[in-house]
């Protein structure tokens, strides 16, 4: 009996005892308080004493557009005197990789001052619109175009190719962390079929690129802007609440309250720290930090 036990598990080393899950992939964009403006320094102390050890990144923005090559995640933003700096995303990612306890890969593309709209005037000049239109006029912001979603898509598309296809175990993208909206405060009224018709693009690319119908539904994970920023629109956050209604995968973080920096438009750390911790627990609502992951409780 014990001989017969052995040779089921030799023959079938992914069914049964020997079964392996796909590996973890989360993607991540949007703009600045995605980006990272928070000092390394005042990264949460348990980040700066452990650190990371399983969570692999590829990180792209205009100024650093390697795509498709992953490395050990240590948050930074593209400048160039003081790129040391995070994003709500990094706590995000440091509880997520002390739930799993394994290797998991994020996709990034994020750049400050970017809006949705192309009519929203901003001074970057490069925009994540998902209009046909527009979009076929364009090309990526890697190629040396104005379209932030197809670097993002891009990118994501090269590190299937080069890397996420090639797990034995196969991989899933388990989420899409999203944090934008300012730089379309001018254009408010039209976020919601913006922000809708980015969301479809993402998905509808996912499922033709791998096949995979499960795609469609990808969980949407966004904060809502701080209604002290100088940037915010009550339109832009109608439209999250609005798309999260019609949509039950799509889920809506409040950052109304939110603290910020003396130039009124960026998170302080307590507020990136206290996103990235709500956005980690969403992920544990979802089964994405696995059966045992519990939240992490948040002082405020």
């Amino acid at each position: 009996m014990k001989k017969l036990i052995l040779l089921v598990m030799l023959c079938c080393p992914f069914n049964g005892f020997g079964k392996t899950k796909p590996v973890t992939v989360i993607i991540t964009a949007g703009q600045s308080n995605t980006d990272g403006r928070v000092m390394n320094e005042y990264l949460p102390d348990y980040i700066q004493q452990n650190r990371y050890k399983y969570c692999q990144w590829c990180y792209g923005s205009t100024g650093q557009e390697r795509i498709g090559e992953f490395e050990l995640f240590w948050p930074r933003m593209v400048h160039s005197r003081r790129s040391d700096r995070w994003a709500y995303d990094a706590v995000t990612y440091y509880w997520l990789e002390q739930a799993l306890q394994t290797d998991f890969y994020v996709v990034k593309w994020s750049l400050g001052g970017t809006a949705i709209d192309t009519a929203s005037g901003t001074n970057r000049g490069r925009y994540w619109s998902a209009e046909p239109e527009w979009l076929k006029a364009n090309h990526s912001t890697i190629t040396g175009g104005n379209s932030l979603l197809l670097s993002f898509i891009e990118n994501i598309s090269s590190c299937i190719d080069n890397k996420l296809s090639k797990f034995p175990q196969g991989y899933e993208i388990k989420a899409f962390l999203w944090h934008q909206g300012e730089s379309d405060r001018r254009k408010g009224k039209n976020y919601y079929k913006n922000m809708k018709a980015l969301v479809a693009y993402v998905r509808n690319f996912l499922v033709e690129k791998t096949g995979n119908k499960k795609y469609k539904k990808l969980p949407v994970i966004c904060g809502t802007v701080a209604r002290s920023n100088k940037g915010y629109s009550s339109d832009v956050e109608a439209a999250l609440y609005r798309l999260a209604e019609e949509d039950k995968n799509f889920y809506v973080i409040d950052m109304s309250k939110a603290e910020l920096q003396k130039d009124r438009m960026h998170f302080t750390a307590e507020s990136a720290e206290y996103l990235g911790i709500q956005m980690y627990n969403k992920l544990v609502d979802l089964n994405v930090a696995g059966k045992k992951a519990k939240k992490i409780g948040i002082k405020r």
